[in-house]
């Protein structure tokens, strides 16, 4: 069985607080988001296929990568403005079919030890009224479904 994810947007602030915990430690969470062909099997929603033009998480690092559904193509891309090992990644994060509307998402990785990681998540976008478009274009399925793989990719680890 897996883990909950609790998805937040607080009223009238343009934030989405995310957090899921995985049966994995720190190294395995962070590593899955670090390894471009790791992060390729599992971000995003069921059915897509992501493609990766360049994914250098480090700080002052890039990436781009291109998600594929049904013939359409969907791409993302940003800048990672810190990198510290199995403890934090802050970056930006733009889709392209919105050029210039780009949020700074944190991710935390939190060993609660046993063997078990919480990831708490936090984006800042430029507007409630961006912020709600995003949710409503579904990501919160995105979210539930990419994490879900991330589950048996950790697991497996």
């Amino acid at each position: 069985m897996s883990n909950p994810v609790t998805i937040t947007a607080p009223e009238a602030l343009p934030f989405i607080e995310i957090v899921r915990e995985f049966d994995a430690p720190v190294s395995a969470v962070y590593r899955a988001h670090v390894d471009p062909e790791l992060v390729k099997q599992w971000l995003g929603p069921h059915g897509y296929e992501m493609r990766i033009d360049r994914y250098d998480v480090r700080t002052g690092g890039g990436y781009r990568y291109v998600h594929t559904n049904d013939g359409e193509e969907y791409a993302f891309n940003g800048v990672f403005h810190v990198a510290r090992t199995d403890e934090l990644i802050i970056q930006t994060f733009e889709y392209e079919g919105s050029p210039g509307v780009v949020s700074i998402e944190t991710a935390t990785f939190v060993d609660l030890g046993d063997g078990r990681t919480r990831l708490e998540g936090h984006s800042t976008f430029p507007s409630v009224q961006t912020r709600d478009l995003i949710i409503e274009q579904g990501m919160e399925v995105g979210v539930v479904e990419g994490f879900e793989r991330l589950d048996a990719l950790v697991v497996a680890d």
